[in-house]
């Protein structure tokens, strides 16, 4: 079996599901209260002798201009000189502290749209063999606490998994949003060992850093693995309006558009479904069927590579509580 089956599984895992804020200052104490002010009155000096002649020899005065004359003899008050502060340092202001704004308590975990627990199975199939050549198993845990777990399983199977025995492990961990899952870390094995897929998002800088290379690239809100994907789907408003989301490979990270191409009523093992048909077209094409009236799980997708070769999946059960 060409190695490109393998490959296939893996990009239709990828991008099947891509599409998407005056303080108050007191002052306390000081300085002592300042010394009252003391002022003494001495009477004027004794006239001279001719002045006294003078005085004698003018007309009498009346009462009013005698008061007039005292008060305009009488001497201006002493200036008593400013005493010094004592050397006393001043008390400390104590410096005006701003409140900081208390940090509002982290949003309750966002509750699940699905069932807390489930499990999808596909058979896959190779459409110009017409005959199965592997299957794969998608399960999911919401915890109350807001996280969540996701594994996904694909491995060859029939006379494919002979020639060319694959499996392929897949998990993804994260927490619930207001958006919907916010994935934390990727992880990969292809038969038992790690496949150096691996991804970890730091939503705090808005990055991820991708095990394959050790670059670390920036991410758009709202970007998902390549398995939380699967389950993104139902937190999308208007899918039927078409979409756009970012996607982590664990090898890359790219930004898709889905394409709504309407309604379809499906029949495929799993049972009969009342579909919406989205495609995502780049270099390969990804045509996803979500189950409209199940939570829009995927119950179908086709997956095209740029050499014209098509994989199909068709659910086989759709295990929910």
């Amino acid at each position: 079996m060409p190695i490109v089956f393998v490959l296939a599984l893996i990009g239709s895992l990828a991008i099947h599901g891509a599409a998407l804020f005056g303080t108050d200052v007191e002052l306390f104490g000081g300085g002592p209260e300042p010394a009252p002010l003391q002022a003494e009155l001495q009477p004027p000096p004794p006239a001279a002798p001719v002045e006294a002649a003078r005085l004698k020899s003018k007309p009498p005065r009346t009462k009013s201009a005698k008061r007039h004359t005292m008060a305009s003899a009488r001497p201006a008050p002493a200036t008593v000189p400013a005493q010094p502060e004592p050397d006393v340092a001043p008390e400390s202001v104590p410096a005006t502290s701003v409140a900081e704004p208390a940090m509002p308590p982290p949003p309750p975990p966002a509750r699940p749209v699905l069932p807390a627990e489930g499990v999808i199975r596909f058979a896959i199939f190779k459409e110009s063999l017409g005959f199965q050549v592997g299957r794969a198993e998608h399960r999911w845990v919401f915890a109350e606490d807001g996280s969540y777990r996701l594994t996904g399983t694909t491995e060859t199977s029939g006379l494919a998994a002979l020639l060319k025995p694959v499996r392929l492990e897949i998990e993804s961990r994260g927490r619930l949003v207001a958006g919907g899952l916010q994935p934390e870390t990727l992880r990969s094995l292809k038969n038992g060992q790690d496949a150096n897929e691996n991804a970890d998002f730091d939503w705090s800088s808005g990055a991820v850093r991708l095990s394959r290379d050790g670059s670390v690239r920036p991410i758009a809100p709202g970007a998902q693995d390549i398995l939380s994907l699967n389950f993104q789907l139902a937190y999308l408003k208007k899918p039927e309006d078409g979409s756009s989301i970012g996607v982590v490979t664990g090898k890359k990270y790219e930004r898709y558009g889905l394409d709504s191409l309407g309604e379809e009523e499906i029949d495929v093992p799993a049972g009969h479904f009342r579909t919406l048909h989205l495609r995502a077209q780049t270099d390969n094409v990804t045509e996803i069927w979500i189950a409209l009236d199940h939570h829009r799980l995927p119950v179908k997708i086709r997956f095209t590579d740029k050499k014209g070769e098509s994989f199909e999946q068709v659910a086989t059960e759709l295990g929910l509580p």
